[in-house]
């Protein structure tokens, strides 16, 4: 069964950087598009950042400067690599992904949408 897993989350220093990965687990699967969301404590999810299968990105407002999301050569990983961490970007890092799955039969693949589980980022003072 396919599931789509972030990994990379950590405890920082402000001014720090992590690099957090996504990918399909149980299967090696290209990504077409992907989006980033975050939950602060006690927040709503927000959007952080988003990369399509051109590989043209965007980003909100805090992210920009910051943050750079991105593909591996094989685009079967999509990566958001954080730089100068701030104590407010604390939160639950999600992974919401668009993988092409090929048919049991064959043919041509389906966009199949997953979101992940979260990875936990926390940016100390």
């Amino acid at each position: 069964q396919v599931q789509l897993v972030e990994s990379g989350g950590g405890l920082v220093q402000a001014g720090g950087s992590l690099r957090l990965s996504c990918a399909a687990s149980g299967k090696i699967l290209p990504i077409n598009a992907a989006n980033w969301y975050r939950q602060a404590p006690g927040q709503e999810f927000v959007h952080v950042a988003a990369i399509d299968r051109n590989e043209n990105t965007i980003y909100e407002d805090f992210a920009k400067g910051r943050f750079t999301v991105s593909k591996n050569n094989a685009k079967t990983v999509v990566y958001l690599q954080m730089n100068s961490l701030r104590p407010d970007d604390t939160g639950v890092y999600v992974c919401d992904a668009d993988l092409l799955e090929p048919p049991a039969g064959g043919g041509v693949p389906r966009v199949s949408n997953y979101r992940g589980h979260g990875t936990q980022v926390t940016v100390s003072a």
